[in-house]
C-alpha cells in the first residue's frame, strides 16, 4: 500500500535521513523502531507531507502521495496538544469536522467512542481539566474517527497505564482487522511483539533491518529452548548434542536453557534428554524484540 523509495533528507550539514526504502504492507501493522534521534519522526512527517525529503518518493497505492491522500490519513504525534480553554466535546467535534464528517455525524460517532472508552462524563468539561491519560484517549479518538485507511501513531500508548495501554492494542488490533494499515512508531517492544505483522529498525538515518516480526526474530535472536524437568542432578553439557547456559533448581523441578545448534532438530534433542531426564515441558523460545533491538542499535 504504502512504499517509501530511497529518501533522504538533510538539515544543512546534518543527514536526518539516508537512502531509506520501506514498503508497508496493506491491512497490516507496520513498526517503525529505532532510537532517540534516529530518524522515525522524520519520515513520519516525510509520509504525512509536513516535510518535504531532499531525494525519494512515497508512492501510495503505486502513485505519488499527494495533499488529497494526506487528509484522508489519521495522524497521532508524539507531540500532544488539545485547546485547553475548550470543552473536549466541542475540541473532538471540531477536529472531527477538519477531517469531513458533518456535526451530526461527529456527535453521533464520538459519543458512541467516549462510551466505549469511559470518558463520556467530561464531554462538558474543560480540557485542562483532563488527566494526561484521558487527554490522550480524546486525541485518539478523533484521530481514528473518520476511519482512515492508513494511520500513523507515534508513541501511542505514552501515559497510559497497563490497563488502558491493552484498551489502545485492543482497538489497534481491531481496525487492523477492518483493512487499516497502521504505522506504529513505539519504544515499547511487548507492543512491538503483541502488534506488529512487519518492522523497520532505523538507526542514525540508515535503515538497519526490515522484514516479517517473526522473520527478523528468528534471525538475529538466539537458538534456544526452555526444559523443565525433574532431576536430582543438573544436567551437563557433555555429550549432549545442544549447550546449556543456564540450569536451576525451581522447587520441584529444575529449569534448564539449551543453546540449539544448527541443524539440530527437536525431536533430537528431545529423544535425547528423555533418556536421561523426566522431561516436564518443553517450549521453543522466541528471541525478545528488546534484546534483538539492543544488539542491533549497539552492536552488542
Amino acid at each position: 500500500m504504502l512504499e517509501c523509495q530511497n529518501i533522504s533528507k538533510k538539515f544543512g550539514d546534518y543527514t536526518a535521513l539516508n537512502n531509506v526504502s520501506v514498503s508497508m504492507p496493506e491491512g497490516k501493522i507496520f513498526g517503525l523502531l529505532g532510537p532517540n534521534g534516529a530518524g522515525k519522526t522524520t519520515l513520519i512527517r516525510i509520509i504525512n507531507r509536513i516535510t518535504i525529503p531532499t531525494e525519494g518518493t512515497v508512492l501510495l497505492n503505486g502513485r505519488p502521495m499527494t495533499d488529497a491522500d494526506v487528509r484522508k490519513i489519521g495522524y497521532l504525534p508524539e507531540e500532544r496538544g488539545l485547546y485547553k480553554k475548550m470543552k473536549v466535546g466541542e475540541q473532538a467535534v471540531y477536529l472531527a469536522r477538519l477531517k469531513g464528517l458533518s456535526n451530526e455525524e461527529a456527535v453521533a460517532k464520538l459519543k458512541a467512542w467516549f462510551v466505549k472508552f469511559g470518558i463520556q462524563a467530561w464531554w462538558n468539561k474543560k480540557v485542562e481539566e483532563l488527566s494526561k491519560g484521558m487527554a490522550q484517549k480524546v486525541q485518539f479518538i478523533t484521530t481514528v474517527l473518520h476511519e482512515p485507511k492508513l494511520l500513523i501513531l507515534d508513541e501511542p500508548f505514552s501515559g497510559f497505564d497497563p490497563v488502558n495501554v491493552q484498551l489502545i492494542r485492543n482497538e489497534i488490533l481491531n481496525l487492523r482487522d477492518k483493512g487499516t494499515t497502521v504505522i506504529l512508531s513505539t519504544h515499547n517492544m511487548e507492543s512491538v511483539e503483541e502488534l506488529c505483522d512487519n518492522i523497520a529498525l532505523i538507526n542514525k538515518s540508515n535503515l538497519i533491518v526490515t522484514g516479517e516480526t517473526d522473520h527478523i526474530r528468528r534471525e538475529y535472536g538466539a537458538n534456544q529452548v526452555e526444559v523443565w524437568y525433574r532431576s536430582g542432578e543438573a544436567l551437563s553439557t557433555e555429550a549432549n548434542s545442544f549447550g546449556i547456559f543456564l540450569d536451576e533448581e525451581k522447587k520441584d523441578a529444575r529449569r534448564a536453557i539449551l543453546d540449539v545448534k544448527d541443524g539440530n532438530h527437536s525431536k533430537d534433542i528431545l529423544s535425547e534428554l528423555i533418556s536421561k531426564v523426566d522431561v516436564v515441558s518443553y517450549k521453543e523460545m522466541m528471541p525478545r524484540m528488546n534484546d534483538i533491538f539492543i544488539k542491533l542499535v549497539s552492536g552488542k
